[in-house]
Parts: structure tokens; sequence; C-alpha cells
């Protein structure tokens, strides 16, 4: 998949994550320092539902734009949910196992970027 796409679904699952009210979304360019993905995107839902209405809604509607997810994990439990879009992957988490797994700090040698800088050089 080519880095246009990656910023197409990237953008595409934060306006997902925030027509359900997800809290603290982060992104994070890892395209420099891992080959597993472009971009991860990290939420946080309050509770349980919250957190499975986030992922229903980022799946409905990537979906529906032509990038249906590789795997999900963790929907039953809802502490953690991990969508895999291939260039793109999804983290969405209650607050306890967002501090407690810090992706933040773990991806750090990544690059953490605002939403309007999938926007900006999109032909790259």
């Amino acid at each position: 998949m080519e880095k246009k796409n990656a910023k197409a679904i990237a953008k595409l699952a934060i306006q997902a994550l925030e027509d359900k009210k997800a809290e603290d979304i982060r992104i994070i360019d890892i395209s420099q320092v891992s080959v597993i993905a472009d971009y991860f995107i990290i939420a946080s839902g309050t509770n349980r539902n919250q957190i499975q209405t986030l992922c229903d809604n980022v799946q409905e509607t990537l979906g529906r734009a032509g990038y249906p997810e590789k795997q999900t994990e963790g929907y039953q439990t809802a502490n953690w949910i991990l969508m895999d879009f291939g260039d793109v992957i999804v983290h969405i988490f209650d607050r306890e196992n967002r501090l407690l797994y810090d992706l933040e700090r773990i991806w750090r040698d990544g690059k953490q970027i605002e939403v309007q800088d999938l926007a900006d050089g999109a032909s790259d």
C-alpha cells in the first residue's frame, strides 16, 4: 500500500473515532522506525460499550471506503482493541490499559503528528 492510501485510511479512522467522542487521539508516524505499519492511531474510550462503538464505527467507515480490516483483536474484553488495516493500526484503549501499556512511550522513536499533517503533502 502506498503512503497516500495510508494517509487516507488514517484520516478516515480519526474521523470515525472523533464521531463517537474518542478521547486523547494520537497519531504516531512509525514509517521510519518499523516495517509493520506507517501509522499507529491511539485513542481512549470511557467504558466497554463506547470502546466497542468506536471500533464498530472505524470498521464501518473504513469498510465503506474500501479499506476492510485485516484483523481485529480484543473486541470482547474491550480494554485494548487492536485493529489492523495494513499500513495503519488503530489502538483503542480504556484509560487504565492505555496508561499501563503506554504505546506513546514505547514508540517514541516514531514521530507524533497532527491530523493536518496527514493532509499536507498527501501526494508523497
